[in-house]
Formats: structure tokens, sequence, C-alpha cells
């Protein structure tokens, strides 16, 4: 049976956050532990929208903070589904800061998220398939496989000379 497909600007989502005190360090810069937050909430939404179902934070790609977010700033997280595997999604986020005073945005942050598909009994269930249509978007899908190999390595899901993806890249021979 062949699954459904969707396009990645089906589960594209923009959520606006306001810099609060409350959010905020001794600096007032942004708290990254809020903004890790902020992107938990955005590239879930992403990935329900894509699969139609419950969906749980499997794994966080390294998240590198650029330039600091500031009291006051509007902040502004992108968040689409790049590529689905049977359960499992990734979904690339985009964080801008703005400061509108003095108009102007910063790019801030991007990561990768994972997340899985589940039923109501918590089990993992398919999900559509992603057609990039962007030249974005097909670079995005095709670096995915290789992303979700190291991620498998990484949590100790797959032996090393088993990521044919990867070998490529650092080439390694194949015995």
């Amino acid at each position: 049976m062949s699954r459904k497909k969707k396009f990645p600007r089906e589960s594209a989502v923009n959520m606006t956050q306001l810099v609060l005190p409350n959010d905020t360090n001794t600096l007032n810069n942004l708290m990254g532990g809020r903004l890790m937050h902020w992107m938990d909430i955005v590239s879930a939404i992403a990935a329900q929208k894509h699969a139609n179902k419950i969906v749980v934070t499997a794994s966080v790609d390294n998240i590198s903070f650029k330039h600091p977010i500031q009291l006051g700033n509007v902040v502004t997280l992108h968040a689409k589904v790049t590529r689905a595997f049977n359960s499992s999604m990734e979904v690339r986020i985009d964080v801008e800061a703005e400061d509108i005073p003095s108009n102007t945005k910063t790019e801030s942050n991007s990561a990768f998220f994972t997340f899985v598909a589940v039923d109501q009994f918590g089990r993992p269930t398919d999900i559509p398939e992603v057609v990039p249509e962007t030249e974005e978007e097909k670079a995005l899908f095709e670096g995915a496989l290789r992303r979700r190999q190291l991620r498998l390595i990484l949590a100790g899901r797959m032996n090393p000379s088993e990521a044919n993806e990867l070998k490529s890249i650092f080439d390694i021979k194949q015995s």
C-alpha cells in the first residue's frame, strides 16, 4: 500500500514571541532554555500538521547560539518537515530575532528536531512521505538521511559500519 504524500509547505508553521523580562538572564538576553522550549513547540506543531497524529520529540540536533536575542526583541520561529521516514520525521527550525525600533533582523539559530508519530497507545504509526518542491527543500530532503544515520549512531542505535550515506562523506572503505 502506497503512503500518502505531503509537501513541506503543508506543515509550515510560524510562531512569534516577544522577549519579556521573565524570559531573560541577568544580561537581559533570552535564556537558551526558553528558546529551546519555543523551538520544541513550533516544531511539534509542524510535525503534527504533517502526520495528523500525536507526535513526541525523539531527538534534538545541535543548537548553536549565533547571536544573543535581547529583551524586547520579537522572535519569529519558522518550522517545517524536511523528510519523513516510516513513523519519524525531521523538522527544520529557523529562528530570527527582530529589533523593531531599529528595524533590524538577525538570524539567530537553526536546528533539526526529530519527532515520532504515535497512536493512542503510544506506539509508532506510519506517516505521509514528504515531497520537496523548492531547491532548498530538495537539499534538506537529501541531507536528512545522512543526519538521521548520524543521530542513530550517536544514540547507539546504529553501527557506524551500517551508515551507507555517511561512508561517502568520510571516505570509509567498505569491506
